[in-house]
This record gives structure tokens, sequence and C-alpha cells, in this order.
């Protein structure tokens, strides 16, 4: 019974001991959204030293200029700074809403219209079995990032966000990569299924185009 005791008290103190280290760890909010979970070990001379996330033996050096803030149980380290002459445009409270609009449409942001819309292209384009038949895909993911963003209220964290132009800025920055990238995966599949579906009716002798 006692030595029962000892290996759950055991087991309870490596469970606690692992979830203390996990709350002492630190928050990189990286100025493209990302959240990155890590521990920082130094952040002088223009450059921020964290612990590989994936293998804690070794260590990843990330620009300053790169990070918004650092967030700890101490609180929140702002390392952006505004300064018009290096090309920051926003003021502090600017640049953490254009981060809030950019994890937003990261998180929930689809662009599922651009897949499909990318994907008949490419089958339309493809079937053609032209030399050419990359062309229209690559130009529908060029052009896909063009018309603006419509953000449904259904995909901000804080309706109050709309009424900020950096929000927009963020939100919209992310929505038309995602978009570009949907088009262009879609855009290749369809090419793959559209080119292989000519070309197996020609070697049967279905050529459709003659």
């Amino acid at each position: 019974m006692l030595r029962s005791l000892s290996v759950a008290a055991f087991i309870i103190l490596i469970l606690t001991g692992k979830a203390f280290a996990q709350d002492n760890r630190d928050t990189l909010i990286l100025l493209n959204g990302d959240a990155v979970i890590c521990t920082v070990l130094d952040t002088t001379n223009g450059l921020t030293s964290i612990k590989n996330p994936k293998n804690p033996r070794k260590n990843i050096l990330i620009e300053n200029d790169r990070i918004f803030s650092i967030k700890s149980q101490r609180g929140e380290s702002v390392m952006y700074t505004y300064d018009t002459l290096i090309g920051n445009e926003f003021t502090v409270d600017e640049m953490r809403y254009f981060i809030y609009g950019e994890q937003d449409a990261d998180k929930k942001f689809k662009a599922n219209g651009c897949l499909a819309l990318g994907a008949v292209v490419g089958v339309l384009s493809g079937f053609t079995g032209s030399f050419f038949c990359p062309i229209p895909p690559f130009a529908f993911t060029a052009l896909s990032g063009i018309p603006k963003v419509k953000i449904k209220l259904n995909t901000v964290s804080n309706p109050e966000f709309l009424k900020h132009d950096p929000y927009l800025m963020g939100y919209e920055r992310v929505a038309r990569k995602k978009r570009k990238l949907k088009s262009l995966i879609g855009g290749g599949l369809g090419l793959v299924v559209g080119f292989g579906t000519y070309e197996v009716l020609k070697e049967t002798g279905n050529d459709p185009w003659k």
C-alpha cells in the first residue's frame, strides 16, 4: 500500500512538474501573426535566442524586428517600435490590431471557393492537352488575390475589431495569401486530372479533339 502511494505521488510530481514547466514557457508573437510557444534565452544584439520547441537541445535565432512582443508569466514585453524610417508605419496599438486581423484570417478564412474554381480551371485547361495548358491555372492564381475580401462576422474573434483599419488590412493580407495558395493547389490538382484524362482518352483512340 505504501509503495503504491509512493508511485502515485511520483507520477503526480512528474505531471505537475511538466505542467509547471509548460506554464513557465514564453509566447513570441511575430509580426506575421504567428504565435510561437517556447523558452526565450536572450534578446540582445538585435536577435532573440529561443530553445527549439521541437528539439530543446538546439537554439533558434530570430531577428527582433520580426517580433511584436514576448509574453511570459511576468507580463508582455513589446519589441515592436513605431519608426517610419525603418518601415514601421503603424503605432504599437495599430500593429496589435493588424496582427489580430492576421490571426483571425489564418484561423477562420477558408478560401474554399478559390480551391474549387482553381480545380475547374485546371481540369478544363488540362483537358485541352495543349502545351500551354498550365498558363490558365497560374493566371487564375495570380488574379485570385485581387478581388476585395469579404470578412464574415463569424470569422472575427471580436466584432469591435472591424472598426479598426489595421485589423482589416491584416485580415486581408492573410486572406489574399490563402486565396492564392488554395487557387494554386486547386489549379494544380485539376490540371493533373484534366491532362491525365486527355492522355487516357488519346491512348485509347478517343482523342476528343479529333
